[in-house]
């Protein structure tokens, strides 16, 4: 995207939020998989911004939360209602630019493919592949002028920095750098599909990766990912077997329990 189209795409988000939303927030997160809210928020304000490509998964949740004001908004919808193929993700990352959010933090459940990433393992990718298909990929809708972002680094260097140094200062392990694989869902890949995502390069496999990492960066929306290990992906399990939700769901549970310090680390 040039310049001009990057400045009038946030621009325009900026205008449609509200001023008591858009005052000090330190940054947004988007909880994925087992993540719809964060009961450590304070003050709990509701906002539904309106966006020009319709209604975000869920109301944004803007409170405090340790020393930081953020806001909070369950991709899946707060009950899980959207499969990943049906999440809008325009409005979602529209909305969050409207309250004012300029970072954002995006939790992200996968499947692990590569030893470091094995169930409830926490990383920082920072590499992308997009596998999936039929999304709308850009905010550009063929009126204007077409956005171009450079997107060599996926992942907002120095956001994930910050992340790295707060997981280090709140005691949290995770994992440095790997390759996400992103793919259409909602079926969980096969394993050849994974035997080439592997082959590919990719540590990981989730979902809902893509668009919405390029979508932040037509926003101009600093941007990172922390990867939550539910499962190993099909054909990386050290045994065989057969994956449930409800594996998924207490790895999850499990793995999300130290981010809330992590998060109250973060410093910018």
């Amino acid at each position: 995207m040039s310049a001009s189209a990057t400045g009038a795409a946030a621009e325009a988000a900026g205008a449609s939020g509200t001023g008591a939303a858009r005052q000090g927030i330190d940054f947004a997160v988007i909880g994925g998989t087992g993540l719809y809210k964060l009961a450590e928020l304070e003050g709990v304000e509701t906002h539904t911004p309106e966006t020009p490509y319709g209604r975000p998964s869920a109301p944004l949740r803007v409170g405090g939360f340790g020393p930081h004001r953020i806001a909070f908004l369950a991709r899946h919808g707060e009950g899980h209602a959207l499969p990943p193929h049906r999440i809008n993700y325009r409005a979602n990352l529209w909305a969050l630019k409207a309250v004012g959010a300029t970072r954002v933090v995006a939790v992200n459940s996968v499947g692990g493919i590569t030893a470091a990433w094995g169930p409830r393992a926490i990383g920082v990718p920072d590499q992308l592949i997009d596998y999936t298909h039929g999304r709308v990929p850009s905010l550009w809708d063929g009126e204007g002028e077409a956005l171009h972002v450079d997107f060599g680094e996926p992942y907002t260097p120095a956001l994930r920095r910050a992340l790295l140094a707060a997981a280090e200062a709140a005691g949290v392990p995770v994992v440095d750098g790997g390759c996400y694989g992103a793919t259409p869902g909602p079926r969980l890949e096969t394993k050849a599909e994974i035997e080439r995502l592997r082959r590919d390069g990719c540590d990981l496999v989730g979902m809902t990766g893509m668009p919405e990492a390029a979508l932040a960066r037509e926003l101009g929306l600093d941007y990172a990912c922390l990867a939550i290990v539910a499962n190993w992906a099909a054909g990386r399990a050290p045994v065989a077997e057969t994956i449930t939700m409800e594996e998924v769901l207490a790895n999850m549970a499990a793995a999300t329990e130290p981010l809330p310090a992590l998060l109250r680390a973060l410093k910018f």
